[in-house]
């Protein structure tokens, strides 16, 4: 199949594989490291074309977490994140019909520039922070989730930060975050295909070459998560954050 709409380089493929590995491995392992991809995604390709070929990246790579981690999510963090992440999807296709195309990837890095502040800000708050026990606390990180994933498949360390914030253990938090991803990720399929009309089949079949790259990050995802202390996830989501920033806002 001829997928030079698509690739027009070698960097451009090498790109797509290096991505698809990053997607298994933040899968299975630190959610955070999910944002490099997203950005060198965007480059390569455009930042909202780049969300066709990452959503189907991201389906797969969530059916490896699911099955691994199936048995350990906290289901009560789910069902309080999921209504108000539907509300987030509503709200990113408003914004799409009113934001050009070419401001995309700024949407995105000033969305991320948010998600960052919070981060650094619970960080500095450690133990003290008392904001999680609030009412709107996850109906508000379950929103802008909602929101950042639509419009850029950029979600990973909201969860990741709601995660943390509530002192989930290590395990529980992979398997609440494999679980939640993978509902949102699917629901997400009609709406691009339908409304944005960015997933083709052709689209899909350069997908599939990238599926080896995707279980090959997964298995390292395994890998690292046991290895990696506590401290390790938030210390990972933070890195992994800021390069991602840094990229789409240059």
């Amino acid at each position: 199949m001829d997928f030079s709409m698509w690739i027009q380089s070698p960097i451009q493929w090498g790109i797509l594989f290096l991505s698809a590995f990053i997607i298994g491995m933040s899968k299975t392992g630190i959610q955070g490291l999910s944002l490099i991809s997203v950005p060198l995604m965007a480059l390569a390709f455009g930042a909202k074309p780049s969300t066709g070929l990452i959503l189907p990246i991201l389906c797969a790579a969530d059916l490896i977490a699911v099955l691994y981690y199936r048995r350990k999510a906290e289901w009560k963090y789910v069902f309080k994140l999921l209504p108000a992440a539907l509300a987030g999807f509503v709200v990113a296709l408003f914004v799409e019909k009113i934001v050009p195309p070419a401001e995309f990837k700024h949407l995105m890095g000033g969305c991320l520039a948010g998600i960052m502040l919070v981060m650094l800000w619970t960080d500095r708050k450690g133990k003290e922070n008392s904001l999680s026990s609030r009412w709107w606390y996850g109906p508000l990180f379950g929103l802008l989730g909602g929101f950042t994933t639509m419009i850029g498949n950029a979600a990973g360390p909201v969860m990741a930060i709601y995660l943390l914030s509530v002192r989930m253990p290590k395990y529980s938090f992979v398997g609440t975050n494999a679980w939640f991803f993978l509902v949102i990720n699917y629901l997400k399929i009609p709406v691009q295909i339908l409304a944005w009309d960015n997933i083709t089949v052709q689209a899909l079949m350069l997908n599939a070459f990238t599926t080896p790259f995707v279980l090959l990050g997964g298995v390292a995802g395994i890998l690292l998560v046991k290895r990696l202390p506590e401290k390790g996830f938030r210390n990972v989501t933070t890195a992994a954050t800021g390069l991602s920033v840094l990229m789409l806002l240059a």
